[in-house]
């Protein structure tokens, strides 16, 4: 490979990480300031709300947030105790379980959802114009 090219590519992966670390810290912020909700558990109660009878396996909870098994576990706990989800278990597996989105859940991440999207337009999607967000789409 091209040594020009390869660091191109260097500098392109660090603006990449620094700028998906900065707007996840402000959409966290504004999250945790605007709705009291951290944002991971936003993540969460979003796949939950979107998934077939709001549930899904822990497991698969875990690889639609790119988090450890342990970590969702952890995470779903705290919002078990808030009366966010439930869980359930998987009548298959007597390993597995269901995490299970609640009624005080849905009301939560529907709260929060237009102040989200809010904060992807004003810290992301607003730097973008048609053809980066097309050229965005098509590298990832």
């Amino acid at each position: 490979m091209n040594v020009n090219i390869e660091q191109k590519g260097i500098e392109a992966w660090r603006a990449f990480l620094e700028v998906h670390a900065a707007v996840i810290r402000v959409l966290e912020r504004e999250m945790a300031e605007e709705q009291g909700l951290p944002l991971t558990w936003y993540d969460i109660l979003a796949h939950l709300d979107r998934a077939p009878q709001g549930r899904l396996r822990m497991q698969a909870l875990a690889e639609c947030l790119l988090l450890s098994r342990s970590g969702v576990t952890r995470l779903v706990d705290r919002m078990e105790q808030a009366g966010l989800v439930r869980r359930e278990s998987c009548p298959d597996d007597r390993r597995g379980c269901y995490a299970i989105i609640t009624q005080d859940g849905r009301l939560a991440v529907r709260r929060a959802m237009p102040a989200h999207l809010r904060g992807i337009q004003r810290h992301f999607l607003h730097h973008l114009n048609d053809r980066d967000i097309g050229a965005l789409q098509l590298a990832l």
